[in-house]
């Protein structure tokens, strides 16, 4: 996940007539909200139950506990995120989904696992002088971006490189693994979900996402059929896969509302920034339009959640102490959205400034005390770099 439409929905039918935006939040939405929220008394929970029912892979979303944690990057508080490495360690550790995924492709179509296509900061390769002319400056999403981006490689190029920590400075101790793990494919991640819930006799769940796929469409490696295949291939693009798809892009989410019947989730960057599919067809709505009542309803018209940043969920002072809860949670939830916000940090530097300990900015805070105050506004999950501390959060929290 990072920081990144026309409007439309989809007519695509189920068999029996139900739309696909439907059918998934029988899935997602109402599992969520009915299992989590209702216990919370959220509003608009009890409403999308009775609308959407149960259903889902074992279970789905009612089988897992809320609110639900997902390893944002796998486990990337302790490992370089986007390794085997990373994601084994936030299944280890217990979260309830692991973002498997960062889809981006190589240049012969592959899709892999990467923050973004710019790969200079998470990955080996400007130590390997073979590839030394590779790095070049592009512009990515009307930002110039300078380093070595994976669609000038090829798969087998890629392979070649290992995977290191993108912010050592914060997380010195992760540079110990620098190294250990090569860059993973998508394919390769399908395959260990299903190793892993062999071996663990339940339902692994993953949460790829799509990035940037304006730029990369434009340059003719579009993003969302590329990722309908592989689903279809490996039988997980039913409404009750134990896959959801996200994008900050919701021209992306509407182009995968006609290709697979995974759940799918619009993510949603700082309320005055507007996704780049609505820069470059010069739909004028950011943020801040698309969070009111009525940009919420577009999106329930072909996803089932959003993700917003934190910061849509309690606002901050001039500070970055948190102040007020908005209306967010109660306006998508009557939607009929689950929220899944990101991301939750230990460390100082990314914690809210009343939650700070010490002048350390890489020391951890009080991050137990951060996540009951998120918890508290009833949102259905967050994505976390710590999994084992929003476990042992929520567990503080259900427990009163």
């Amino acid at each position: 996940m990072g920081t990144q439409g026309t409007q439309g929905t989809s007519q695509s039918r189920e068999p029996n007539g139900q739309d696909r935006g439907t059918a998934r939040r029988a899935l997602l939405g109402a599992a969520v909200l009915g299992a989590g929220g209702a216990v919370l008394g959220l509003p608009g929970a009890a409403r999308a139950d009775e609308r959407h029912g149960s259903g889902g892979h074992g279970g789905g979303y009612k089988s897992l506990p809320k609110p639900t944690v997902i390893g944002h990057r796998g486990a990337s508080g302790y490992r370089p995120e986007h390794t085997f490495g990373s994601y084994q360690l936030a299944l280890d550790m217990g979260a309830d989904v692991v973002e498997a995924g960062d889809l981006v492709p190589t240049k012969d179509g592959h899709l892999v696992c990467r923050h973004e296509p710019e790969i200079g900061g998470t990955t080996d390769v400007s130590a390997h002088p073979e590839f030394a002319d590779r790095k070049t400056t592009k512009t990515l999403d009307g930002i110039p971006t300078t380093g070595w981006f994976t669609e000038d490689f090829t798969l087998a190029e890629l392979k070649t490189l290992r995977a290191v920590e993108r912010i050592p400075g914060n997380r010195p101790h992760n540079t110990l693994y620098n190294g250990r793990w090569e860059i993973p494919t998508f394919e390769e991640v399908l395959r260990w979900q299903d190793e892993q819930t062999r071996k663990r006799g339940k339902q692994v769940w993953i949460y790829p996402e799509t990035k940037h796929p304006t730029y990369f469409r434009a340059l003719g490696l579009g993003l969302e059929e590329r990722l309908a295949k592989v689903l279809r291939k490996h039988g997980k693009d039913k409404k009750n896969s134990p896959v959801i798809i996200q994008s900050f892009e919701p021209t992306s989410i509407q182009r995968l509302d006609k290709l697979v019947d995974n759940p799918l989730v619009v993510l949603l960057s700082a309320a005055n920034t507007r996704p780049w599919d609505f820069v470059t067809t010069g739909d004028p709505r950011t943020v801040a339009d698309l969070v009111k009542p009525e940009g919420l309803k577009w999106i329930a018209s072909y996803a089932q959640g959003i993700g917003p940043t934190l910061d849509l969920v309690i606002l901050k002072d001039a500070n970055g102490a948190l102040t007020t809860p908005t209306t967010l949670v109660a306006d998508a939830h009557r939607a009929g959205l689950i929220l899944h916000p990101y991301t939750m940090r230990n460390e100082n530097a990314f914690l809210p400034a009343n939650f700070r300990q010490g002048t350390d900015p890489n020391a951890y805070g009080d991050a137990f005390g951060a996540f009951k105050t998120y918890f508290a506004t009833g949102i259905d999950g967050v994505f976390s770099d710590n999994a084992d501390t929003a476990l042992l959060a929520r567990e503080d929290f259900v427990n009163g």
